[in-house]
């Protein structure tokens, strides 16, 4: 899946899915495309180098998928206790947009309630 596969995912995810670059003012971060629902990240990625998608996880689930996935490894720059880092390029595509769907009902259901 490339970065245009990827983003296009994201946006089809609901009318309610925002992108934006949040971190503009940050050298080292000012390429980050992240991808939010009820004003909260689910995902996010360095569009100059499409290696790891940060995606948000159930902690019960991440030692796990860990262990079975040797393309799922830490996140970037965010806790591992509720995050999860997924190589893109050697993730299949089923994999990488089935752990986005999680990660986008995650957020959606946990902040869909103080609305």
């Amino acid at each position: 899946m490339n970065i245009e596969e990827y983003r296009d995912y994201c946006l089809s995810l609901g009318s309610d899915v925002e992108e934006k670059m949040p971190f503009g003012a940050f050298c080292y971060a000012s390429a980050v495309l992240a991808f939010y629902v009820n004003g909260h990240m689910f995902s996010f990625f360095d569009t100059n180098n499409f290696g790891v998608v940060t995606l948000k996880c159930r902690p019960e689930q991440i030692e796990e998928l860990k262990e079975r996935y040797s393309e799922i490894g830490k996140p970037y720059n965010l806790s591992p206790k509720h995050w999860i880092g997924v190589d893109a390029r050697r993730a299949s595509a089923c994999l990488l947009q089935k752990l986005t769907y999680e990660s986008y009902e995650i957020v959606k259901a946990k902040y869909s309630k103080k609305k």
